[in-house]
C-alpha cells in the first residue's frame, strides 16, 4: 500500500494510514516466548520446564536446547525436532529464547 492511503479504523474511529494498522497488526501476530521475546524460523530455544512427551516413553529435561524451530499458524505453539522425536509440538509458554 502507498504511504497516501488511509483506512478507517473502526475501533478508533479514525482515518489512519494503512501503513501504520498493517504494522501494528504484524506485531499482534508475532510469536513471543515465556519471557516475552519474539521468535522467529529457525531459532534455538531452551525448556523451561520438565515436559513429558505424549506418544514417545521420553522426558525431555529443564535447559535442554531445541534447535532450528519452525512457525506454525497458531502463535502459541512452535514445531521442532528432537533426538528421535519428529512432529514435536511445543507451546511458547515452556520456551524461551536463546
Amino acid at each position: 500500500m502507498a504511504d497516501d492511503d488511509y483506512v478507517y479504523d473502526e475501533a478508533t474511529g479514525e482515518w489512519r494510514p494503512a501503513s501504520e494498522l498493517a504494522a501494528e497488526a504484524a506485531k499482534a501476530n508475532a510469536v513471543h516466548d515465556s519471557a516475552g521475546n519474539e521468535l522467529a524460523d529457525g531459532d534455538s530455544v531452551t525448556l523451561i520446564k520438565d515436559l513429558k512427551v505424549k506418544g514417545a516413553n521420553t522426558t525431555l529435561k529443564q535447559g535442554t536446547v531445541i534447535k532450528s524451530i519452525r512457525l506454525t499458524d497458531n502463535p502459541e505453539e512452535i514445531d521442532c525436532r528432537f533426538d528421535g522425536i519428529k512432529g514435536l509440538v511445543l507451546r511458547t509458554e515452556f520456551v524461551r529464547k536463546r
